[in-house]
């Protein structure tokens, strides 16, 4: 359970969307769709391009409306109780949105002033989070001057001005470099853990990124095919991914795709992954290395391994 701001309105899941669909034409880019999200929990909404996220998103802040369905942030419809569902979330949308002629502080003022909040309430709160996100010493730096990654602290430091309970961020990191990902991330896990603990909802195609949430939603052709906690969706091929390391490449992945009980082949950069079905994975192993090396291949090495997030997806999708 959590407790709302307005009206002390105690609450289990401070996001429900319930069956929410969106078409554009003959698109159907959200297809009944239903979350809950609690207090303190990140849950990912992962997926490649198209799938649906971005819709998802902008439909769960009423940036768009939905042809059905409803969406409850904290208790408040979305669309019947619009200001005062906004007030309870901050939005991080994938492009850089601030206005790169004003300094950082300009535009976290200009944000926290556009939401109705005082100096006296905002000053405060922005030296506060400017410090938790590393921006504390660029304050008076034009937005158009900052890096990828400050633009993006910058956002979530907008964003998290008027102590949001639910954050919605989308693909946040989205052509960012490894280390200001790993920087962002460590902001957004410490967001969950302190104080009241702030809802995030994440949208993300990086399945590193996914396997950091607390829950995960697949999202295919504008639909949730599964949804659990990583360690759930990856129990679900246990037993069932060969890792395959030799050369070369082609005739490796050629002759695992022959095999009577392989089921699927994926390079992952230098080794492939080997999925097979129930029961199978002793008989794949015994059985490959001669076939492989029948013609002419080299292995080496070949052994079961956990499966990834990205292995689990796959084969949901072909299943979907």
């Amino acid at each position: 359970m959590a407790v709302c701001p307005m009206e002390n309105i105690i609450v289990e899941y401070l996001v429900q969307a319930n069956n929410i669909s969106k078409s554009f034409g003959d698109v159907h880019a959200v297809d009944d769709v239903s979350l809950k999200i609690r207090s303190g929990e990140i849950y990912g909404l992962v997926g490649s391009d198209g799938a649906g996220k971005t819709t998802t998103m902008r439909l769960l802040v009423g940036a768009l409306k939905a042809d059905s369905g409803e969406v409850n942030i904290c208790g408040y419809d979305i669309n019947t109780q619009t200001e005062n569902a906004r007030s309870q979330f901050g939005y991080l949308s994938q492009r850089f949105s601030m206005y790169e002629d004003l300094t950082v502080m300009e535009n976290i003022r200009f944000f926290a002033e556009v939401r109705g909040l005082k100096s006296n309430e905002w000053l405060p709160r922005c030296n506060e989070i400017l410090e938790f996100v590393g921006l504390e010493k660029f304050t008076e730096r034009r937005a158009g001057l900052l890096s990828g990654g400050m633009k993006q602290k910058l956002g979530l430091a907008s964003a998290l001005v008027t102590r949001p309970k639910v954050l919605l961020l989308d693909e946040p990191t989205t052509g960012v470099d490894p280390v200001t990902r790993q920087d962002f991330w460590q902001l957004v896990i410490r967001l969950t853990t302190q104080g009241d603990g702030v809802s995030v909802i994440i949208s993300t195609p990086y399945m590193d990124e996914a396997s950091r949430c607390n829950r995960v939603g697949f999202m295919k052709a504008g639909r949730i095919i599964a949804e659990d906690t990583p360690s759930n969706l990856r129990a679900q091929l246990a037993g069932r991914i060969l890792e395959l390391r030799g050369s070369p490449l082609p005739i490796l992945r050629r002759t695992a795709r022959a095999d009577k009980d392989v089921e699927d082949v994926q390079a992952f950069g230098d080794r492939l992954h080997i999925r097979v079905g129930e029961d199978k994975a002793k008989d794949v192993l015994n059985r490959l290395p001669s076939e492989i090396r029948s013609v002419g291949g080299e292995i080496n090495d070949l052994r079961i391994i956990h499966p990834t997030l990205e292995d689990v997806f796959i084969t949901l999708s072909e299943s979907k």
